[in-house]
């Protein structure tokens, strides 16, 4: 092959064709250019290596179709600038397609054969009036072109115009078909407005009979309230004297138990301070048993005699201490102290606790020296919770329930006792000592019971 390669290359450099002096004065049409590139890829499995030009060689391997994909302008460049190059595809299409070559040499063209075709290979062996073929196939590929042009627009001008005609009568039909849901569009929202406005005054009633009932059953549920409030305060009030009904009623069935009631404590009590009183004057009096008349027995002041709360007057003042171990010393006496009274008069800078503390302890000696009943009240209603308190040994100490003064309950005290039993309050309080002396009992100021405590 590279022999007979270079033979046909000397024999043609030594006989070049006298159409390879032509030239176009114009680019080749694009129909032309791709024959000729099919010509050229075809011719270019049949060359070696060293047959290609150098910008080609890369492409040796490739298949026709890539060769076609790829390397399409680079063949068309080196067909046109290298002329052995050309030669050797020019010897390829004529052995493939001798009888086209032939006519070409002769200067005719098949009749049948495809205009593009035919200059195609005769760009590629370039006979003589090979820019002629070039050109007029060039020019029946630019009229077939131009006729192909004319009736692809003539079909698609054709296609436009059914198409407008379609779309005119579809434009119609839509518009009369959307004229016809307008109207129906319309009667709807007609039908709409009419039923809103009924909802609407409907509403409104409605509205209307919600704020009545609201109304109604707020009146309701006030007047509910109040009659709950009502209730209550009868439960209450009822509970309470159940309450008192229940205590009264244990309060008699434990007196019934031990055999006696409060009046018959009230009057053994004061029994027992007329015997006690009677043999205390008897023992002190040294009188002889003597027959008693019952008119002897009535106690009463003699005229021109004093009596002895006179005679004590007389001899003792008011701030005395001594009047209160007196009063002590009667039978079956009783004190009643109001413990903040006394505590805030002696020792008002101390704690609460303390100061009942101190009072209670002092309370305590006084009643072992005297051996009378004491009882020590203090004010209970501001309590938080119960006071924790163990009372010294011979003193009662009582606090006041919620509601209830330390006044008024020394006043209860007071009225509890017999009349007849004698029964000492010591308070500052003017209100209770008036109280207290109206209903029996003798008052005395905190400030002597202080004196007293102080001496022991």
């Amino acid at each position: 092959m590279v022999e007979a390669g270079e033979r046909g290359t000397g024999a043609e450099s030594a006989d070049v064709p006298e159409g390879s002096a032509e030239t176009l004065d114009r680019p080749l049409p694009e129909g032309v250019r791709r024959r000729v590139i099919a010509i050229t890829s075809e011719g270019f499995g049949g060359l070696t290596v060293g047959e290609l030009p150098a910008q080609l060689r890369q492409y040796a391997r490739f298949t026709p179709t890539r060769r076609l994909k790829f390397a399409g302008n680079a063949m068309a460049a080196a067909l046109e600038g290298e002329t052995l190059f050309r030669q050797r595809i020019g010897e390829r299409l004529r052995e493939a397609q001798p009888e086209l070559a032939a006519a070409l040499d002769a200067g005719t063209a098949p009749p049948a054969a495809d205009p593009l075709d035919v200059a195609a290979a005769a760009y590629v062996l370039r006979p003589v009036g090979w820019v002629k073929l070039v050109t007029a196939a060039g020019e029946e590929a630019q009229r077939a072109d131009v006729e192909r042009a004319d009736e692809e627009t003539r079909a698609e001008l054709e296609r436009l115009r059914r198409e407008l005609a379609e779309t005119r009568e579809k434009s119609r039909s839509e518009h009369e078909r959307l004229r016809t849901e307008l109207d129906s569009a319309k009667r709807e929202a007609e039908a709409l407005h009419r039923k809103l406005r009924a909802a609407l005054s409907d509403v409104k009633r409605g509205e209307a009979a919600l704020r009545k009932a609201d109304a109604e059953s707020e009146a309701l549920r006030a007047e509910t309230h109040t009659q709950l409030s009502a209730a209550d305060s009868e439960t209450r009030r009822l509970k309470s004297r159940l309450g008192e009904a229940e205590s009264a009623l244990e309060a008699s069935r434990k007196a019934v138990r031990e055999g006696r009631s409060v009046e018959d404590m009230r009057v053994r009590l004061l029994l027992d301070t007329l015997v006690e009183a009677t043999q205390g004057l008897r023992r002190e009096l040294a009188l002889p048993p003597v027959s008693v008349r019952p008119a002897e027995t009535v106690d009463a002041v003699e005229p021109g005699r004093m009596t002895p709360k006179d005679i004590a007057a007389r001899a003792l003042s008011e701030n005395d201490p001594a009047i209160l171990d007196q009063l002590l010393a009667l039978p079956q006496a009783h004190l009643v102290v109001d413990g903040y009274n006394v505590t805030k008069t002696g020792y008002p800078t101390m704690p609460l606790e303390k100061q009942r503390l101190r009072l209670l302890g002092s309370l305590s000696g006084l009643a072992a020296q005297t051996g009378a009943e004491v009882t020590c009240v203090f004010d209970g209603a501001e309590l938080a919770a119960p006071v924790l308190l163990a009372p010294p040994r011979g003193v009662r100490v009582l606090f006041s329930k919620p509601g209830v003064t330390a006044d008024e309950l020394i006043r209860q005290l007071v009225r509890a006792e017999p009349s007849g039993r004698p029964v000492t309050v010591v308070s500052t309080d003017r209100e209770v000592a008036d109280g207290i002396a109206r209903a029996g009992a003798r008052p005395v100021a905190s400030a002597v019971l202080l004196k007293r405590l102080s001496r022991g």
